[in-house]
């Protein structure tokens, strides 16, 4: 169903002020120097606009028209047209047998005309409207210039997330997988009119598909795996190599990334993409004159922004999970593209990726999930399996090819993406691999205690004392500053309700990356940083880690740690978070407390996971949830009796009692909220016991806790 809002003078005066207003507070997040590249880079859109191709206009009379204006919209070859980057050969035949058949299974569904984008089956796949918004039927513009459309005002684009994504062409890849493990020329047909269609539709700086350089670079990584994995196509050569209009594409994207990069507060996993993609598509496609310039220039880009956006320890430093996958992801692409064309990027870079990849593993559950934390949009870098299989395990698996598992990793099956990227890069193993499994990040705030094998089903719990985010707007950050997760044998308990969307609903936006929205505690109804928009934050939350002592391997722990968001509040507050996990004893102990004047009233947070049924008696919480054998496995929350305690699911006037098991999703589950003041001398103690095996518990007093030895984490200063 399609559907447009009536445009009136009103609706137009107050979304005037609304963007008025947006870019005020966007300005206050940048420094002096970043507002003249920005005003350099509105200047070079004004004159850009001379270079618009419209889609309405036939090709030779446009480049006619630039040509005596003195603007180059037509590639310069510097060689033959001539794919020289193929798979290495039989690398297909090392792609295990059952991912495959996943892949043919979902490549089937797209030559059904079926696929899911971000929560949406769309049904239109056999023609796409690259332009459509499936969930408001409204149409992004296709003929305006890029730099004059407003993506984010959803009365112009739509859901701009929906329209953009599919246009990433992860589905071409997929169709192009298929023809590689079958032979079968319906799947290359099928995508090559795809591309033909997208090619002829957005023609350059026309429409919304030239307004965000992200979805530039991946678009140029799909383009150049759909030309590699159909390398044994006949009419291969004609789609890419021999026609004008895809070396036009191929050129023009490269010619937008190297004018317009993501710089300065935006430097985030943006700028890692546009690196990346660019740094493929000149080493897979170096045909132009500008080719080896780009390549130089995007490779030293790319590791100048890993190192930026990577803390020491390897972690990501927007302290999302779901970026640090897709920075990975982004690396190790475009350093085994690298290493395909005898051109492989420092050491030092590599050195960077296996410690992000070393950070993964060591923060991985029993079921290879990664931490719920910060902002996840399932952006993917290059998809090449199904769309279902565990992006955790595929990166595993490429780094036990490239980097070799140490001992402590858990085991990760390879699939078709990790096979063939293997198949690009040579092994490096690391001089500096961690001898067994961290446990505490100290740059990130990291902490991740877990229970042993031996203790019975894995009891995990991420603990949050880091930085708000990264940069100066956070873009991807939650107001959750000493939140807390918690997961029995992979099932959430405690967990993070995740993300949902961005901007289409802004209170459910609100909602999932509030304080009330994360396993923490609010003071006076408020956030404890200050946000500014869907994507960005003007004030942060500071943390601060200020004590630490642990078993070796973090199954017996107390970490204490606290935030200074509300000492803007009047008079000022500290919040101040202990948590003790007993692994044997299979405990999970957490004590709020503040530091203020008063009695400020507060709002303590627990959200259960979906599957968890809860029942209140009072302030005793009794769990119940189906284990992974099918039977019944319980807990209990003892909650602080000086709060009111009630227990809401699925509420929407406020937004409470949500869960988004993946962007564009949300099902309703319990959030337990306990209402009421607290004092300086009246800590809150919460008490979370999960169900034993007789012989199991270990008795009081024997917890194992004991402080750091030589060498180990210890509790970092203020950040």
């Amino acid at each position: 169903m399609r559907f447009e809002v009536p445009s009136t003078h009103s609706q137009k005066r107050s979304g005037s002020r609304g963007r008025l207003a947006w870019y005020v507070r966007r300005l206050q997040c940048m420094s002096p120097q970043e507002v003249l590249w920005r005003s350099s880079d509105v200047l070079r859109q004004r004159v850009w606009r001379l270079k618009q191709v419209p889609p309405t206009a036939t090709a030779p009379q446009h480049l006619a028209r630039f040509s005596r204006a003195g603007y180059q919209v037509k590639p310069k070859l510097a060689k033959v047209p001539r794919f020289e980057s193929p798979l290495p050969a039989r690398a297909l035949d090392a792609v295990p047998a059952d991912d495959a058949r996943r892949l043919l299974r979902t490549a089937d569904e797209i030559m059904a005309g079926r696929w899911d984008v971000l929560g949406v089956t769309r049904q239109d796949m056999v023609a796409p409207d690259w332009f459509l918004d499936p969930l408001s039927g409204r149409r992004a513009p296709q003929a305006e210039y890029c730099f004059s459309i407003n993506h984010r005002n959803e009365t112009v684009t739509g859901n701009v997330k929906q329209v953009w994504e599919l246009s990433r062409h992860h589905h071409l890849t997929l169709l192009a997988g298929a023809y590689a493990l079958t032979g079968d020329r319906r799947y290359a047909e099928r995508a090559a009119s795809h591309l033909r269609s997208w090619w002829q539709e957005n023609p350059f700086l026309s429409g919304i598909h030239w307004t965000s350089g992200i979805e530039l670079g991946i678009r140029l990584i799909s383009w150049v795996w759909t030309r590699r994995l159909l390398d044994g196509w006949e009419d291969v050569q004609v789609l890419f190599d021999q026609n004008e209009l895809a070396r036009k594409q191929i050129w023009w994207h490269q010619t937008y990334l190297s004018g317009f990069r993501s710089r300065g507060s935006s430097a985030n996993n943006h700028v890692v993409a546009e690196a990346a993609g660019q740094l493929v598509a000149a080493l897979a496609f170096p045909w132009f004159e500008e080719s080896t310039a780009w390549a130089e220039e995007s490779a030293r880009l790319l590791q100048q922004e890993i190192a930026n956006n990577t803390f020491p320890s390897g972690a990501n430093r927007e302290l999302a999970s779901d970026y640090h996958g897709l920075v990975a992801e982004l690396g190790l692409i475009a350093a085994a593209e690298a290493d395909h064309a005898r051109r492989p990027l420092p050491d030092g870079t590599w050195r960077s990726l296996s410690r992000m990849l070393d950070v993964a593993a060591a923060c991985l559950d029993c079921g290879l999930r990664a931490p719920r934390q910060g902002d996840s949009d399932e952006g993917r870098a290059l998809v090449i399996a199904s769309p279902e299989s565990n992006r955790w395990e595929a990166l595993l698996a490429l780094g036990q090819v490239l980097f070799g598992a140490s001992e402590w990793w858990p085991p990760a099956q390879p699939g078709v993406a990790s096979t063939l990227l293997s198949a690009l890069a040579r092994h490096r193993p690391p001089p500096d691999r961690p001898a067994r499994r961290p446990w505490h990040f100290d740059d990130a705030g990291i902490t991740i205690f877990r229970s042993e094998s031996a203790d019975g089903p894995e009891i995990w719990c991420r603990c949050d004392s880091g930085p708000h985010g990264f940069l100066s707007i956070a873009a991807h950050a939650h107001a959750d500053a000493l939140s807390i997760e918690v997961r029995h044998d992979g099932t959430d308990i405690l967990t993070d309700p995740g993300t949902y969307c961005y901007s289409s609903d802004p209170p459910f936006r609100r909602y999932f990356r509030s304080t009330i929205g994360h396993n923490t505690l609010e003071v006076l109804s408020r956030d404890q940083s200050t946000p500014g928009g869907a994507t960005m934050w003007i004030r942060h939350a500071e943390s601060r880690l200020t004590s630490l002592k642990s078993s070796p391997d973090g199954d017996e722990g107390r970490w204490v740690a606290e935030h200074y968001g509300y000492r803007t509040l009047n008079p000022p507050v500290t919040h101040r978070r202990t948590v003790e996990f007993h692994g044997k004893q299979r405990v999970v102990e957490i004590i709020d407390e503040i530091d203020s004047v008063g009695h400020p009233p507060v709002r303590l947070a627990f959200h259960l996971g979906p599957s968890v049924e809860a029942d209140l008696d009072g302030c005793i919480l009794t769990l119940r949830w189906q284990d992974a054998n099918g039977g019944e496995a319980t807990a209990t929350m003892t909650l602080p009796s000086s709060l009111g305690w009630s227990l809401i699911r699925g509420a929407r006037d406020p937004v409470l009692g949500w869960y988004s098991p993946a962007f564009g999703q949300k099902v309703p589950a319990t959030d337990v909220i306990g209402a009421g003041s607290a004092t300086t001398s009246s800590p809150l103690r919460t008490r979370l016991a999960f169900s034993t095996s007789p012989g199991r518990i270990t008795p009081p007093g024997r917890s194992h806790i004991r402080a750091p030895q030589e060498g180990a984490p210890r509790a970092g200063d203020m950040r």
